[in-house]
């Protein structure tokens, strides 16, 4: 019995993933980017408990460019992960399962959390 090279099926090189499937994976790590993020959250806090000295080198640490990157990056993900979860509340209940209707809320969902994300930056920096 002879083997021939055929290729995986579907290969890797030529799957790609569908729209909601992204979605659904990108709500799972903004989840556990949240997670994550919320130590940092509670170290700010615990910062402020500690006394102005320790709230001075948190809030420099935070105010500095890689940790206003890390911020806006937990900002995007607590405004995409409530607007995608709003969407599974949804889709709890039974509504908007069709694949035109799970596309469109799923691009209001990314769109949500992008303005969301941006007003919240314009006002917290105005």
């Amino acid at each position: 019995m002879t083997s021939r090279a055929r290729p995986l099926s579907p290969h890797v090189r030529n799957y790609r993933f569908p729209f909601v499937a992204i979605l659904s994976i990108s709500h799972r790590i903004t989840g556990v980017a949240l997670a994550l993020g919320s130590l940092l959250l509670a170290y700010w806090l615990a910062s402020a408990a500690y006394g102005p000295a320790s709230f001075e080198q948190a809030s420099r640490l935070l105010g500095s460019p890689i940790g206003r990157l890390v911020l806006f990056g937990f900002s995007f993900a607590l405004f995409y992960h409530l607007a995608n979860g709003i969407r599974h509340l949804f889709w709890d209940v039974g509504l908007g399962f069709e694949l035109p209707t799970a596309v469109r809320s799923g691009h209001a969902a990314v769109i949500a959390a992008v303005l969301l994300t941006v007003a919240t930056w314009a006002v917290a920096l105005s």
